[in-house]
């Protein structure tokens, strides 16, 4: 061993590369691994909120929409899930959304478009089985 001018030591080359080369190498490995792992749960969790803020439609809302004719533009989708979205912080399960000439009954826990109607098929104006109404 090296003493310096004050009689305290220094550590050999060696000692210093197994002291900290592998250790660094290691612990770097175990960071990168940690991160790796948190920027995944991370990621997860952010596909798990898009998919819970997005509504999906049931089959019986989808042939009502195909049997229509009935196609939505990008920016009608925002506004229903908006619509959705503001209907949940209000705590309504059963929700009407109307979304220009389009009416959409959602199930609001599940993210789900039970059933949509155009301006045609609202005549009667009566909507039941909701306990909310949101105008997106």
């Amino acid at each position: 061993m090296i003493r310096n001018y004050t009689g305290s030591q220094f550590l050999s080359i060696e000692q210093v590369q197994s002291r900290y080369l592998n250790t660094t190498s290691e612990r770097k490995a175990t960071s990168g691994g940690l991160q790796n792992q948190a920027f995944s749960r991370i990621l997860s969790g952010m596909e798990n909120k898009t998919a819970e803020t997005e509504v999906k439609f049931s089959k019986h809302a989808t042939n009502r929409l195909s049997d229509r004719g009935i196609e939505m533009t990008d920016e009608q989708m925002q506004r229903l899930n908006k619509g959705k979205q503001q209907a949940g912080a209000k705590g309504i399960n059963e929700s009407l959304i109307l979304v220009d000439q389009l009416a959409f009954i959602v199930n609001v826990p599940n993210n789900t478009v039970i059933t949509a109607m155009d301006s045609n098929e609202t005549e009667e104006n009566i909507f039941t089985n909701i306990d909310g109404a949101v105008i997106a």
